[in-house]
């Protein structure tokens, strides 16, 4: 059914992209159609006047915490690594944007200034004044902190009014609904719960960091085209944590 809702209940939002989301159906890297698919969905809610940017993860090209086990690196290597593989995720994410006329810039927390600038928040506020999307990648340039956590402090830095995360799944269950038919949806959630509950949807420090800026969350089925889009506009998917 079609939404009679036209008008966006947020000004300004953070979209959550893990590495995974643009697998497609591959087993590895990046998916083109994916990215455009993303890139589209975007567009679809920058059109309506909201500010949009994003944070994505590295998990298909890299996984920090997982390769330094079975590499035998270094955690802090691994981790760096990791957010490197974000840079190559944020550059694929920009180019799908741009070749549907969206302007969009990437702003890196480690320095490399041949291919993104410097992430500077003063400039990343004007970036979103100007109407462009903004794509922050190498997590929060420090080892030991997941993307998600960026996404949280990223989300604070430039005002955004809600995160939206992204996943495989069409919100928070009580157990994991792949693997277990009988898991239930969770459809609104208060962060001490998600502590108390050590319900793993995100990291603990991003959620304490949220609970403690008042920043609410909505995790929500990216499969689903036109999802992002209805979050915007206040439809009652996925599950709401705040």
């Amino acid at each position: 059914m079609t939404s009679s809702k036209t008008k966006p209940v947020y000004k300004r939002i953070l979209l959550k992209l893990s590495g995974e989301a643009l697998l497609g159906n591959q087993e590895h890297g990046i998916d083109a159609e994916t990215c455009a698919s993303f890139a589209e969905q975007i567009k679809e809610v920058h059109s309506l006047g909201v500010d949009v940017a994003l944070v994505v993860g590295g998990g298909n090209i890299f996984r920090g915490q997982v390769e330094s086990k079975r590499f035998g690196l270094d955690r802090s290597v691994a981790d760096y690594m990791g957010m490197l593989a974000t840079v190559l995720n944020g550059l694929a994410l920009q180019n799908a944007l741009e070749q549907i006329g969206l302007p969009t810039r990437v702003m890196t927390a480690i320095s490399m200034s041949a291919i993104a600038e410097p992430y500077i928040r003063r400039r990343a506020l004007r970036h979103l004044e100007k109407r462009r999307v903004v794509i922050f990648v190498a997590g929060t340039g420090n080892p030991y902190f997941t993307t998600d956590t960026a996404a949280a402090l990223r989300a604070k830095e430039i005002n955004a009014d809600i995160i939206l995360k992204a996943t495989k799944v069409d919100g928070v269950y009580t157990d994991d609904p792949l693997r277990n038919s009988s898991a239930k949806k969770f459809k609104n959630l208060k962060f001490i719960d998600v502590l108390k509950k050590n319900l793993r949807f995100m990291d603990s420090t991003a959620i304490s960091l949220c609970m403690e800026n008042d920043l609410p969350i909505v995790i929500f089925n990216l499969a689903q085209k036109g999802n992002i889009k209805k979050v915007v506009l206040g439809e009652k998917i996925g599950t709401v944590i705040q």
